[in-house]
């Protein structure tokens, strides 16, 4: 599984948590310089590999920022889980953003198997989360989205259940 997503939507904080990786974690844009690989423990003692994606900017599939030097890895993942995080202004806009980005370098890339995954859902207001829930789905249209919090533990499990399931 690759986690893919722009620079600071919490892959590698999601990373460190479904691990026991320990990637290095900050809050500026491109912390990640290449990838970082741990195993998730799942039920029953079955495991997967999951790969920490530096952050994708626009233009990257034309080498901006680390640009090819990245991209190449997302091929080498059988499912992609798709962060946006919860501060994005226009999770649409993102959203298609890294699905160009995808496309521009790989056009096989779109045929991969995607999980779609808000996180930082801890830095929603509790009393408007079901509303957020709501305004980010109705903006990104056929997919399933799924929400997380690295930091309370939210919708982790399920997520390892997914995952599991997909690549199953």
């Amino acid at each position: 599984v690759g986690l893919v997503g722009l620079p600071n939507s919490g892959k590698s904080t999601l990373l460190s948590v479904l691990t026991d990786a320990k990637p290095k974690i900050a809050n500026y844009e491109f912390t990640t310089l290449k990838p970082n690989l741990g195993i998730v423990n799942h039920r029953a003692y079955n495991t997967f590999v999951i790969s920490d994606i530096p952050g994708i900017i626009k233009g990257a599939s034309h080498g901006k920022g680390l640009g090819h030097n990245f991209l190449r890895h997302i091929e080498r993942n059988s499912i992609l889980c798709v962060l946006i995080s919860a501060e994005s202004k226009n999770f649409l806009k993102t959203f298609n953003i890294l699905s160009q980005e995808l496309k521009n370098y790989n056009t096989e890339l779109n045929d991969k198997e995607k999980v779609l995954v808000i996180s930082k859902c801890d830095l929603v207001e509790p009393k408007s989360f079901s509303k957020f829930k709501e305004d980010v789905i109705l903006s990104i249209k056929n997919f399933k989205i799924h929400f997380i919090s690295s930091l309370s533990m939210l919708g982790i499990q399920e997520l390892k259940d997914i995952l599991w399931q997909k690549l199953n």
